[in-house]
């Protein structure tokens, strides 16, 4: 598929590039790229680790394109006048969208499973991952997050494995539409709600990507999933929930602040399981996944047993430390969806909340910006705070006439207690100076790796704080 080939990544260190990279590293091809981030001093060590896998570095001015036998693997909404893209199109270059590139693999594997639905799509891979691994199969796993039981000295961002086994374990994207690209034999589907596109898109989408599947794992907690599976004619199919007739059902359900236990159903026995990760969410991304691996042949019994030593994704309800009795969680939370499942986790234990949330684009504050305030509204009393900055910008012709302030006034015209500091930096030192023994501060947001950081440095200024 890849070998011998010689791709050009222009965005190398983003979420979904930098993995697919190296797995296509890993296949035999030559691969470079640039990445703004890069241009800009930014995230140093993740570019002198790239570089250390043999990765050719570049700046994104178009000079790292030289021949025409190179393909340019770009996002398909970049414009034609980023050097880059023009570099390319002079030299007469192949182009190739990222998930293009990834279905060209995941499609050519053997055998795959592909995590579909609006949220729980990393952390059900990396379980999945994790359970194969263990299980002796050895498979090769495209996650949007760095999973921390790969991590090693030679792999700090592991949001990738390449095994030898033959499967595949991917997360699919249906914010692009780009899940149509995937034929898998096992199709996961987590739940469908409003994220990137309208619920009648997304029903369209999910509803052809269950179809295609050999088997598909189902949400039977999820009224949109179970309406659109009702609706489909399939011949085998797993359902995993909380809800009676689940085949994967979840009971006696135990949460603790880092931690979960419960009781699993399925296949006509009861298994105790207990996980390093806390909340009904994580509980609901474990059943999928071994529902998933019960389907590809892995004995129950092995499986939860994985799971009881899978240690999270980064960026996923990550703890990044205590200090003064002040705790920083480190979040992904960026559609309502997500937030709700981070905040009802949090707001299950005692503790003040502080909420720093930065968009990821002025598109979605259009598109689901109300929902956003209301799920801050709903689940934050007065007590708490909810603080944004600007949305993240990194250039384009988007509207800009809707910025974060609008859900800052909606939470409260609803009588909760949020602010809009447009900075970062400035709703950093603002979080530091209210914090007070108790609090949990959890930092939100999506398509921006300096956001880990931002969560570090806040705690590094509490552990100074009198």
């Amino acid at each position: 598929m890849s070998k011998d080939k010689s791709y050009y990544f222009c965005g190398i260190g983003g979420s979904g590039m930098l993995p697919l990279a190296m797995i296509v590293r890993e296949s035999g091809a030559d691969v470079s790229g640039s990445d703004r981030a890069l241009d800009q001093g930014r995230l140093a060590a993740k570019f002198e680790w790239l570089k250390a896998k043999g990765v050719g570095l570049f700046a994104q001015d178009g000079s790292g394109l030289t021949s025409r036998d190179q393909i340019l693997i770009a996002s398909a909404a970049i414009e034609d006048t980023v050097p880059d893209v023009a570099k390319a199109n002079s030299l007469g270059c192949a182009r190739m969208t990222r998930a293009e590139l990834l279905a060209e693999q995941f499609n050519g594997s053997p055998r795959s499973i592909a995590i579909g639905g609006t949220s729980g799509k990393s952390t059900v891979t990396g379980m999945i991952g994790w359970i194969l691994t263990e299980a002796g199969l050895d498979p090769t796993i495209m996650n949007g997050a760095v999973m921390k039981n790969f991590v090693a000295d030679d792999a700090p961002f592991a949001s990738s494995r390449v095994g030898d086994g033959n499967i595949m374990v991917s997360e699919v994207d249906e914010s692009d539409g780009s899940i149509a690209l995937f034929d898998p034999e096992i199709a996961v589907l987590n739940n469908v709600s409003l994220d990137h596109k309208s619920l009648e898109e997304l029903r369209q989408l999910f509803g052809d990507f269950a179809s295609k599947a050999k088997r598909c794992v189902w949400n039977r907690d999820d009224a949109e999933t179970i309406a659109l599976i009702e609706g489909l004619d399939l011949n085998d199919t797993i359902s995993f929930g909380f809800s009676e007739g689940a085949d994967f059902r979840a009971t006696e359900i135990e949460e603790a602040p880092i931690s979960s236990r419960f009781t699993l159903s399925a296949e006509g026995n009861d298994f105790p399981v207990t996980m390093q990760v806390p909340g009904r969410h994580n509980i609901a991304n474990a059943l999928a996944a071994i529902a998933a691996a019960s389907a590809a042949g892995v004995p129950v019994t092995t499986s939860v047993a994985a799971i009881a030593t899978f240690g999270g994704l980064a960026r996923r309800f990550d703890v990044v430390g205590t200090e003064n009795d002040i705790s920083v969680i480190d979040d992904f939370g960026h559609n309502p969806d997500k937030i709700a499942a981070t905040l009802k986790t949090m707001k299950a234990f005692p503790g003040r909340i502080i909420a720093f949330f930065q968009p990821h684009g002025f598109g979605p504050i259009h598109k689901m910006g109300a929902e956003l305030a209301e799920v801050f509204a709903a689940l934050l009393d007065e007590n708490d705070r909810v603080i944004l900055c600007d949305p993240v910008y990194f250039g384009g012709t988007v509207d800009r006439s809707i910025g974060s302030q609008s859900i800052t006034d909606a939470v409260k015209a609803a009588g909760g207690n949020a602010q809009h500091i447009a900075d970062r930096e400035d709703c950093g030192r603002h979080i530091v100076d209210i914090a007070q023994s108790g609090d949990r501060i959890v930092i939100m947001g999506a398509r921006d790796d300096t956001l880990s950081l931002f969560a570090s440095d806040i705690l590094a200024r509490l552990s100074t704080k009198r």
